[in-house]
């Protein structure tokens, strides 16, 4: 008996892992730009263009959150409505717990980018500061 419950338990752990797979399948992760000026060197239409490569990233960061918003409640929807609740529960929760990494990981990674941007708009205003 307890070898079925093993199997039984690798069993569901595999699915979830399956549907989580699948909860990110079609969400493709953003590139951050590939330069950012040095505020200290950069003219202002190189720092305007950061800007808007920033702007153009922190968007694509947007639509990935929610495609993997969207693609985490299409897993959910195709638990199995005859499992057992708790497995159910289990399985919701897998999905639940690899979004929400996925998710803060990205925003991490949003945060890490703009904050270094930030500081070279700082930098930028430092240099170009006439007293």
């Amino acid at each position: 008996m307890k070898f079925r419950s093993t199997v039984l338990a690798a069993s569901l752990a595999f699915a979830a892992l399956a549907f989580a797979t699948q909860a990110s399948a079609s969400c493709s992760y953003p590139k951050a730009p590939d330069r950012i000026p040095d505020g200290t060197k950069a003219t202002k239409e190189e720092m305007l263009a950061g800007m808007k490569a920033m702007r153009a990233y922190n968007d694509l960061i947007t639509k990935y959150t929610e495609c993997l918003q969207a693609d985490h409640d299409a897993a959910v929807a195709k638990i199995d409505p005859s499992l057992a609740a708790d497995k159910k529960t289990a399985q919701k929760t897998e999905l639940d717990t690899v979004q929400q990494q996925k998710n803060d990981a990205a925003v991490a990674d949003a945060e890490a980018v703009t904050g270094r941007f930030n500081d070279q708009i700082k930098a930028f205003k430092a240099a170009h500061t006439t007293n």
